[in-house]
């Protein structure tokens, strides 16, 4: 009982640093519904032939970004773009992609 408690605890106090943060659920980890959907759109597309696989737009853009560790993707259906995420020196970078062509986008600093 106590170690359901706890994780319980944890939970909550996950979600309550989320929120004072401004960090949306799906963020934080939670509500992961929509990455669902968008991953199974990008799937479609890819065999569909409309857009380039993410291992890809991988190979393209993770030799630009050198001297970072990668974090990983994340689609977005309706821009038909992937979100590469990267880290160094304690900043994140987040780098922007159209799935279509493979061409960056966008780079946040």
């Amino acid at each position: 009982m106590k170690r359901i408690r706890s994780f319980f605890a944890g939970i909550l106090a996950a979600l309550s640093l989320a929120m004072l943060a401004g960090v949306p659920a799906s963020a934080a980890g939670f509500g992961q519904d929509q990455g669902r959907s968008d991953q199974g759109e990008a799937r479609k597309e890819m065999r569909a032939g409309n857009q380039l696989s993410l291992r890809e737009i991988e190979r393209r853009v993770l030799p630009k970004m050198r001297g970072s560790e990668y974090l990983g993707p994340a689609y977005d259906s309706t821009a038909r773009a992937y979100r590469l995420k990267f880290i160094k020196d304690g900043r994140v970078t987040y780098v922007d992609v159209d799935a279509r062509t493979g061409r960056i986008i966008n780079r946040s600093r």
